[in-house]
Parts: structure tokens; sequence; C-alpha cells
């Protein structure tokens, strides 16, 4: 398969801060945790913190911060292991996954088992830091951390399984806070979930060829050339969501302000949206921590 004019997004890991600090054997189990990218771990971890911000009407109890913090890396991690384990025969193909540790074999299926068993082990031992209201929430999201990897084989929203258990900390911040999941929360947590499928359907056109060649699914494919309106439009309900959920919390009128900054990032991001060019929509995806800096700061300034 040709890469010319692909930009250079495998999982090939040339000097990075793995190979000059890590011992040889922690290496893979690194990168099959997703530590060596810590992108994913931001995109989880500040949607969670402008939930407990929010449901705080404050800055949240440190505890609850390290707690949820923590938990936010453990669940993200585990959910990389879950994916790389379904999709171990297809990563082999696909030019940006062929050297993700159980796709090249620098580590067999019964040693991700084992690690994915450590990883939800850990993750369960905060449970008991926390009420039990939180602990039935969290278990909750246990299904949809399984099914997301194998979506991809039978439905073109893979997205939106991701998108709401990605971002499952948001719910979790308000059981755990206030006891109850109130409606605002609930919009807070879809506009999260549409936020998701915008940004991620920006990554999947990355992999839209290879993916089509594999026989899976992604809503890349499945908005072939209509991609940059319909990320559009998913960013344009990301945004409502965002805002009435912030209303119906009692935020502040800095909180606006704050909304209004996220629409114009989102619009931005949509007008540089190039179906052609993959390195510019892997970009785009990145600057969508920015949005995740951006949504924590407005629950900040909207408890003011």
């Amino acid at each position: 398969m040709t890469t010319l004019n692909r930009p250079d997004l495998s999982d090939i890991h040339r000097g990075d801060w793995v190979d000059r600090r890590l011992p040889i054997a922690w290496r893979p189990y690194t990168r099959l945790a997703r530590l060596d990218r810590p992108v994913g771990i931001w995109l989880t971890l500040l949607p969670c913190w402008a939930a407990l911000v929010q449901a705080s009407h404050g800055l949240p109890d440190i505890r609850q911060l390290v707690i949820f913090s923590i938990g936010a890396l453990l669940m993200r991690s585990a959910g990389s292991t879950v994916n790389d384990i379904a999709d171990r025969k297809f990563d082999g193909h696909v030019e940006r996954t062929r050297f993700r540790p159980l796709a090249s074999g620098q580590i067999g299926t019964q040693q991700a088992f084992a690690f994915l068993a450590l990883q939800l082990a850990l993750a369960a031992s905060l449970l008991f830091f926390l009420t039990p209201y939180t602990r039935l929430v969290a278990i909750c999201v246990l299904p949809l951390v399984f099914i997301y990897p194998l979506c991809k084989r039978f439905t073109y929203w893979p997205q939106a399984v991701l998108g709401a258990a990605f971002n499952w900390g948001m719910l979790m911040a308000w059981a755990e806070v206030a006891g109850h999941i109130p409606v605002g929360a609930l919009l807070m947590w879809a506009g999260a979930i549409a936020w998701q499928i915008g940004y991620d359907t920006v990554y999947a056109y990355v992999d839209a060829k290879d993916d089509t060649r594999l026989g899976l699914k992604s809503t890349a494919i499945l908005f072939g050339q209509h991609g940059r309106t319909c990320i559009g439009l998913f960013y344009a309900l990301t945004v409502g969501a965002w805002s009435l959920g912030g209303w119906l919390l009692g935020m502040s009128l800095p909180y606006a302000v704050g909304m209004l900054v996220i629409a114009a990032h989102l619009a931005w991001q949509t007008g540089r949206v190039d179906l052609a060019r993959p390195e510019v929509n892997f970009r785009l995806f990145l600057a969508n921590v920015l949005t995740g800096a951006l949504l924590a700061c407005t629950a900040v300034i909207g408890t003011w």
C-alpha cells in the first residue's frame, strides 16, 4: 500500500520518552495503554473536570479531583487495551496502527488480557473511595467499554458508543458530588457525545481508505464527501447542548462568553477540515484538547 502524500501517523516510536526512560519489557504495555499518546487521556479528563466543577459549583474537592483523574487515566488506558485486543487482526493492515504491540507481535494476546485485568483491578479499587450510587453508575459503563471495539463491524456509529463511554465520568462526577444526575448534566454529557462524534469523525478520515478496504465502518465512511457539513452539525449540537445544559445547571453570564469562544473554535475547526488531507485532519483532532480545556475553564467562570 502506498503512503505517498500520507502523514506519518503510524504508531512508530523513534526516540520517544518510552524508549529513553523505560525498561524494554515495559515499553509494549505502555504503548498498549497509550500512555505515550496522552491526547486521549486529556480528551477524557477535561470534560470530567468540567463536570466536577459544575457539580461542586466551584472548585472541586481535591480528593475527588485526584480520584477522578486517576480513574479517567485507567479507564482510557483499559479501553485502549480492549480496542487493541479486538482489532489485533485488523491493525496490522492499517498504516497508522501496524506497529502497535499486538499487531506487530511485541506481546501476545494472553499477556494483553493479563494486563487488561490489572488495569481493571486498579480502576475497580478506586470504587472503594466513592459512594454506593457512584459505584453503580460506574459499573454501568463497562458494557460500552467492551462493546465499542466491535461496533465498527456492524454499525457506522462506533464514535457515538465511544463518546458515551469516553465521557461517562461526567455522569459519575454528578453522582458523587450531588448524589443525583440532573437533566442539565445529561445535556452536558450528550453534548460531549456530539463533540466526540465530530472530532472522532475528523480522526476517522485519516483511516477511511484502510477501513473501507477491510470492510469496517465509521461515521467518516458514512458521511463520505459530506463530512465537513456533518462534522459542523455535530459541533453545533455540542455547543447547543452545552449551552442549554449550563443554563439548566445555573451557570452565570461568563459561561455564555466561554460558550461563544468554544463555538468560534469549533467553527474554525470545521472550516479547516479537508477530507483529502489526512495530516490536516489529524492536527484538527489534536486541537480538541484545547476544546476540552476551554470547556473546563468555561465551567469555572460559570460558577462566578
